[in-house]
C-alpha cells in the first residue's frame, strides 16, 4: 500500500482553510483513518494545526513557516503533519484548544499541537514564527527538538508520560460531570435540590457588572475587546426583571461602543470578529456569520427593550450585510468573510481623507464643497490614521448634533448628506477594491444562529424577514438532513452545479440545538406547523443521540461518533453560545409540546448534573444559567389562536421585549389543532394548545407564566399586561 503521506493530500478537500494549502511544501493530511494509520505505522508524531480561512495569523504562519522548505522537510521526516478545519471539526478543535488553555492560560488560533500516534498531546501553542523572536520559539527549532526527543528512549517516555497526563486533564475538564447523572431527575418533576439555586443569575449579574469597563463599555479593561452576548441578554434580562439601572446602563454602553466603535463597518454593516483595543477603535478584520447573527438579534432584544431607532437600524444593516455578502444563491447563509484583501488585513475597509474625496468625486451625486469635511469628521479620519499605513477604521467620531453645530447646518441636513456619502464611500468600495475571500461552506449550526435572527427581525422589524430564515432552513433540510440525522457541512466546489455540492460531517451538537431553536423561533412568527415539527425531531435526535442518562449530561458529539481521547461537552459560552445550554433550553421549550416524550427530564437531568459548576462560575455559563432560570420560573407561553395575526398583534410584539416566550400559534377551532396534532405525530393536543380556542370567531390570545394564564383575550396588549400582573 502506498504511504499516503508521500504527499500533501489536501487538494482531495473541499474545506477552503484546508485548500489554501494544498499547494504548501509540507505533506499535509486531513484528520482521517489513513493519516492516524500512518503515525501508528510510521511511529512518528503527529502535528497538528487547526484554523479557519478567515483567520489572519493562520495566514502569516502559513507565509512564514508552511511554506519554507526547511521547516516543510522536518514536518515530513518526523512528523505526521495534519491540517483541521476548526469549523468543520469543533470537536477536535474544543478537545485540543482546552489542552492549550490549561497549559499556556489561553487559546486561539492558528492551534498548532503535537500528538502521540494515538493522538495525546503532549506539545501545544498557537502561533509559531519561522525562527524565534521577541521570547517566541520558532517552529524550526521545536519541530527539530521534538523530533530529537522522540527519538530518544528516555525522553520519548517522558513525553508519553506528559501525554497522558495531559489528556486526563482535558478528560477532566471536558468529561466532568460532577456527581454523575442523578436517576431521580428523571422522575416526575426531577429533584429540586440539585438544580442550580435561585441566585445563580444574580451572582452572574454582579459577575458581569464587576467585569464591566465603564469607561470604554464592554467587559475587561484591556484589549482585546470581544462581543459578549451572552452578557448582554444577561443584563437586559436583569433590568427587565428589577428594574434596576446599573445592569441595563453597562448593557447600553457596551451596545453604544460596539456601534460605534471599529468593531462595526460603518460603512456596510456587519460587525468585526473583535477589536484589538480597549477603546473598540482596531478590529481583526474578519467577519463571521455566528457574530453578526448573534449581535442582530441582541441588537433587535435591546430596541425592544428601549424603543432606540439606532439600534433597529444596527440590527437592520447588519442582517442586510448577511443577505448581501453571505448568501448562498438557493437560500443558506456562507460562514466568514477573510480578515485580509488586497496588500494585507484591512485594506477593504480603512480610509484617508483622499480616498474619501476620491470616492464622493466618483460618484454620481454632485457633492457640496464640504461633503467629505463632513465625513472625514463624522467618521474620525484624519492624515496618520489610526491604523497601519496612515489610514484610518472609521468610527462613529462625532455625534450627528455636534457636526451640525460645527458646520452651521440643521441636523436632519447632515443626516441626509451624511447618508448620500456614505453610499459613494460603499459604492467605490465596492467598484475599486478587492473583497476579502469569502469560505463558502454551509455550517448547519452557523446557519440556526442566523435564522434565529431573521425570525427575531420577522417580529420586529418587518414580517417578510422572516422569510429569508425560512429560505435558509429550507436550504438546510434539504442538504443536511437526511430525516433522521443532521450533516455538519455542505459545499460547493469549482464546477460544481449550484445544489450540488459536497456534505461532510455528523452533525454536533451546536448543529441540532442552534438549528432546532431557530426552527421553533420561525414557528413562532409565521404559524408554519412544519417548522415546530422539524424542532421536535431535532430534539428527539439529541435526546436519542447526545444524551448519556448514566452521565446525566448532553455531550457535543453524538455516541456514535469518533472516538476521541476526550468526548467533550460544551457548558461554558465562547464565540458562540453553550450547545448544552442551548439544548437544555430548547428541550424545556420542546416540552410543552409533547410533554410524554420527557424532554424536560433530560433538560433537567443535565441542568442538575452541571448545577455545581453554574453555580460557582455562573458567569462562564451564562446560557445554562439562564436555561436554569427559565426552568425554576416555569413557562411564558403566548398562545395565539387564529388564521393569521392582527396587524396590531404584530406592533405589540415588535415594541415588547418579552424574554424567553415561546410563542405558540396555533389554528382557531379544535378541529384545526386536532389535524396539526396528527400530521405532528403528537400523542394528544398539547396544553400550550389544549383548550385555547378562538373565541367569537376573532382571534384570540392566551398570555400564560408558570402554567397560569390570562382569559381569553381578542387584545393583545391587555393579555400582556394581565399575566405581567400576575
Amino acid at each position: 500500500m502506498s504511504d499516503p503521506t508521500a504527499r500533501n493530500r489536501l487538494d482531495e478537500e473541499a474545506s477552503p482553510y484546508l485548500r489554501q494549502h494544498a499547494d504548501n511544501p509540507v505533506h499535509w493530511q486531513p484528520w482521517d483513518d489513513d493519516a492516524l494509520a500512518a503515525a501508528r505505522e510510521r511511529d512518528v508524531p503527529l502535528f497538528l494545526s487547526v484554523g479557519y480561512s478567515a483567520c489572519h495569523w493562520c495566514h502569516v504562519m502559513e507565509e512564514e513557516s508552511f511554506e519554507d522548505d526547511a521547516v516543510a522537510e522536518v514536518l515530513n521526516d518526523e512528523f505526521v503533519p495534519v491540517k483541521v478545519d476548526r469549523e468543520e471539526r469543533p470537536d477536535l478543535d474544543r478537545v485540543y484548544q482546552t489542552v492549550n488553555q490549561l497549559v499556556n492560560g489561553r487559546g486561539g488560533w492558528p492551534l498548532s499541537v503535537w500528538l502521540t500516534p494515538d493522538g495525546k498531546p503532549f506539545y501545544v501553542g498557537t502561533y509559531f514564527p519561522r525562527d524565534g523572536r521577541q521570547g517566541m520559539p520558532g517552529l524550526l527549532e521545536v519541530c527539530r527538538n521534538i523530533a530529537n526527543s522522540w527519538n530518544d528512549p528516555n525522553q520519548r517516555a517522558d513525553m508519553e508520560a506528559r501525554a497522558d497526563q495531559w489528556t486526563a486533564a482535558a478528560r477532566d475538564e471536558l468529561e466532568s460531570t460532577g456527581a454523575g447523572g442523578t436517576d431521580a431527575s428523571l422522575t416526575e418533576g426531577g429533584s429540586e435540590n440539585e438544580l442550580p439555586d435561585s441566585d445563580v443569575l444574580s451572582d452572574a449579574v454582579t459577575a458581569a457588572l464587576r467585569s464591566a469597563d465603564r469607561e470604554h463599555g464592554g467587559f475587561g479593561r484591556q484589549g482585546p475587546k470581544f462581543p459578549q452576548t451572552g452578557r448582554l441578554d444577561l443584563l437586559m434580562q436583569a433590568y427587565a426583571r428589577s428594574g434596576r439601572e446599573e445592569p441595563l446602563n453597562v448593557a447600553v454602553e457596551t451596545l453604544d461602543a460596539m456601534a460605534d466603535g471599529g468593531l462595526y463597518d460603518q460603512v456596510g454593516g456587519g460587525f468585526h470578529r473583535y477589536c484589538t483595543d480597549r477603546e473598540w477603535v482596531v478590529p481583526h478584520f474578519e467577519k463571521m456569520l455566528y457574530d453578526n447573527a448573534e449581535l442582530a438579534r441582541v441588537y433587535l432584544d435591546a430596541h425592544r427593550l428601549l424603543g432606540r431607532p439606532k439600534y433597529a437600524t444596527v440590527a437592520r444593516e447588519t442582517l442586510a450585510f448577511l443577505d448581501r455578502e453571505l448568501s448562498h444563491p438557493n437560500g443558506g447563509f456562507y460562514g466568514t468573510l477573510d480578515a485580509d484583501s488586497g496588500e494585507g488585513e484591512g485594506e477593504f475597509y480603512v480610509w484617508t481623507p483622499e480616498s474619501v474625496a476620491e470616492a464622493l468625486a466618483a460618484a454620481d451625486h454632485e457633492f457640496e464643497a464640504d461633503d467629505a469635511e463632513l465625513v472625514c469628521d463624522r467618521f474620525g479620519v484624519e492624515s496618520g490614521g489610526n491604523f497601519e499605513g496612515g489610514t484610518t477604521v472609521l468610527t462613529r467620531a462625532t455625534a450627528v448634533e455636534d457636526l451640525a453645530e460645527t458646520h452651521d447646518l440643521p441636523v436632519e441636513a447632515v443626516r441626509e448628506r451624511l447618508m448620500r456619502a456614505r453610499t459613494a464611500l460603499f459604492d467605490y468600495r465596492e467598484s475599486t477594491r478587492e473583497r476579502p475571500p469569502r469560505d463558502e461552506k454551509v455550517l448547519a449550526g452557523w446557519n440556526g444562529l442566523a435564522i434565529s435572527a431573521f425570525a427575531a427581525a420577522g417580529h420586529t422589524l418587518d414580517p417578510k424577514l422572516a422569510d429569508r430564515g425560512t429560505d435558509a432552513l429550507g436550504f438546510v433540510r434539504e442538504h443536511l438532513w437526511d430525516g433522521d440525522r443532521l450533516s455538519r457541512r455542505y459545499i460547493e466546489r469549482e464546477g460544481d452545479a449550484v445544489g450540488e455540492g459536497e456534505v461532510k460531517e455528523n452533525g454536533y451538537l451546536e448543529d441540532y440545538a442552534y438549528l432546532g431553536r431557530a426552527a421553533l423561533d420561525l414557528y413562532g412568527v409565521t404559524g408554519d406547523a412544519d417548522h415546530l415539527g422539524f424542532a421536535l425531531a431535532l430534539g428527539r435526535t439529541v435526546v436519542d443521540t447526545f444524551y448519556d442518562a448514566d452521565d446525566g449530561t448532553i455531550y457535543s458529539t453524538p455516541s456514535d461518533a469518533e472516538d476521541l481521547v476526550v468526548r467533550p461537552q460544551e457548558p461554558t459560552d465562547a464565540s458562540t453560545p453553550s450547545s448544552l445550554g442551548v439544548a437544555t433550553r430548547l428541550l424545556l421549550d420542546l416540552d410543552l409540546f409533547a410533554p410524554d416524550e420527557d424532554f424536560a427530564a433530560v433538560a433537567r437531568d443535565a441542568l442538575a448534573t452541571h448545577a455545581g459548576d453554574v453555580t460557582t462560575s455562573p458567569l462562564e455559563h451564562v446560557t445554562l444559567a439562564l436555561a436554569a432560570a427559565r426552568d425554576q420560573a416555569g413557562p411564558f407561553e403566548l398562545t395565539l389562536a387564529c388564521d393569521e395575526v392582527p396587524a396590531d398583534w404584530r406592533d405589540t410584539l415588535a415594541s415588547r421585549y418579552l424574554p424567553g416566550v415561546v410563542i405558540a400559534p396555533r389554528p382557531p377551532t379544535a378541529e384545526g389543532v386536532a389535524a396539526w396534532v396528527d400530521d405532528l405525530g403528537l400523542a394528544d393536543v398539547p396544553p400550550i394548545w389544549r383548550d385555547r380556542d378562538a373565541r367569537d370567531g376573532a382571534p384570540t390570545a392566551y398570555a400564560c407564566r408558570d402554567f397560569t394564564c390570562s382569559p381569553p383575550n381578542h387584545d393583545l396588549r391587555a393579555a400582556l399586561e394581565w399575566v405581567a400582573g400576575e
